[in-house]
C-alpha cells in the first residue's frame, strides 16, 4: 500500500460493532416529583447553527426555559415565564428583586420584560461558546484526576446522573 493511500477503517474493523446510546427520553418521578429528559442529537445542525438547546424547567410560580433556536440566533437564551403574569404583582416585584443580586455579581446582564414573560439578556463577555467551556470541564476533570477526588457536591449530582441514566436504559432494555 502507498503511504499517501486512504485507508478505510470500516474494511479494516468489518467486524466491529459500535453502539451508541444517544437518543433517548425518559419520565420519572423525583420526591413526588415527576421530571422529563429528552435528548434527541440530529445528525445535522440547522443551517447557520451549531449547538441547538431547549430546555424547560417548571416550578409552582413560573417556568425558567431555555430556547436556541432561529428566533434567538442559535444562541442560548433564558425565559421566566410566570404562570399569572399580570395578575401577581408581588410575584413580579419578587422576581425583580431576586434579580438584582444576579445583577450585582454578574454586571451587565440585565431583565427585559416581554409581552408575557421575561428574558435574561446575557452580554457576549460571558458566552465563552461551547469549545471554550469543553476547554474549561476538560481543566477541571484533569484537576480532580490530579487531586485524586471530586469536589463533594459533586458526587451526590454524580450518583444521582449515573444511576438514574443506567437504571433507564436497564428498563428500556425490557421494552
Amino acid at each position: 500500500m502507498e503511504d499517501n493511500a486512504p485507508v478505510n477503517l470500516f474494511q479494516q474493523f468489518k467486524d466491529s460493532i459500535l453502539n451508541v446510546y444517544a437518543n433517548g427520553e425518559m419520565v420519572y418521578k423525583i420526591k413526588g416529583v415527576y421530571a422529563k429528559v429528552s435528548v434527541a442529537w440530529e445528525y445535522q445542525a440547522p443551517e447557520g447553527a451549531g449547538d441547538t438547546h431547549y430546555s424547560v424547567m417548571r416550578g409552582s410560580k413560573a417556568q425558567l426555559v431555555i430556547r436556541q433556536g432561529a428566533e434567538q440566533n442559535y444562541k442560548p437564551v433564558l425565559y421566566i415565564e410566570p404562570h399569572h403574569f399580570e395578575s401577581e404583582e408581588s410575584d413580579i416585584k419578587q422576581v425583580k428583586s431576586a434579580f438584582r443580586k444576579i445583577e450585582a455579581k454578574f454586571p451587565g446582564v440585565t431583565l427585559r420584560q416581554l409581552s408575557n414573560k421575561w428574558e435574561v439578556s446575557i452580554p457576549d463577555e460571558y458566552r465563552i461558546g461551547h469549545e471554550a467551556h469543553f476547554a474549561q470541564v476538560t481543566e477541571k476533570f484533569l484537576q480532580y484526576l490530579v487531586d485524586g477526588k471530586l469536589p463533594a457536591w459533586e458526587v451526590p449530582n454524580m450518583i444521582a446522573k449515573y444511576y438514574t441514566t443506567t437504571k433507564a436504559l436497564e428498563i428500556s432494555k425490557n421494552f
